[in-house]
């Protein structure tokens, strides 16, 4: 495989696990059609090869499939929300509770995500809210839940750009390499699960976390550092963990530029 988007080829949709949020299994078939799904809304919103976008880096369905649906358009993604704005990427997707905090400039798209006590982003729009611009603001969910799930065969160059990280950038060929290295020497396979206990604003965890599963058919589980969900095969952490093994994201092997 030289691209992510290669991970989400149409015949690798199946019902197994692909990922684990908030104690609930979401299947390959499901994670495949939402990510089609978040490529589409991206490109709508003007994401495309050369662009980037900054994502909350927490690990959620929603930055996952930012990040998926980013990777399908060549752009590459930023899990750095903060450091994007300032950078003026093209879409900022942050939790709905931060919205607050951040004022993009003109001709970077703001996207939240989780709503706040419970209710959608739209919900908790007041009409002072709308006078002052945030009905620009886009409902993340609402957005890719209306999308269309068909999403057209894309050919990304392995050294496009995947992942910003401060001064260093990782291209998808570097992280699917090193995705595959982290599945032979820890040994994955399609029955492993692999738990990320880090903040994805560390490629690795990025690399280890979520395209190393993915890379042999495996899960990954979306728990983050203070999350209790039942332990893995393999846990991505900086810090202890209740698994047999794990991995720290900052001791994987990355070539950048």
């Amino acid at each position: 495989m030289d691209a992510v988007a290669d991970l989400l080829a149409r015949d690798r949709r199946s019902d197994r696990a692909a990922l684990v949020v908030d104690g609930r299994e979401r299947s390959y078939h499901e994670l495949i059609t939402n990510a089609y799904k978040a490529g589409n809304v991206l490109r709508y919103h003007g994401v495309g090869e050369g662009r980037t976008v900054a994502v909350a880096p927490v690990p959620d369905l929603p930055p996952v499939l930012a990040f998926l649906g980013a990777a399908q358009l060549g752009a590459a993604t930023r899990f750095d929300p903060e450091a994007g704005a300032d950078a003026g990427d093209r879409l900022l997707l942050v939790p709905a509770a931060e919205q607050a905090t951040y004022d993009p400039a003109p001709g970077t798209k703001l996207a939240v995500f989780g709503g706040v006590d419970g209710r959608s982003p739209s919900a908790n729009r007041t009409q002072s809210d709308d006078d002052a611009g945030d009905a620009e603001t886009i409902d993340w969910a609402e957005s890719v839940w209306s999308e269309n799930p068909a999403f057209p065969p894309t050919e990304i160059a392995p050294e496009t750009q995947l992942l910003v990280a401060g001064d260093r950038t990782v291209s998808h060929g570097d992280a699917l390499a090193a995705a595959s290295e982290v599945a032979d020497r820890r040994g994955l396979d399609a029955d492993s699960r692999v738990v990320i206990r880090a903040s994805l604003a560390e490629p690795g965890a990025v690399v280890a976390g979520l395209l190393a599963p993915l890379l042999v058919g495996g899960c990954a589980v979306l728990v983050g550092p203070s999350g209790d969900d039942p332990r893995g095969d393999l846990a991505v952490t900086t810090g202890a963990a209740p698994e047999p093994t794990a991995v720290d994201p900052n001791e994987i092997s990355l070539s950048s530029r």
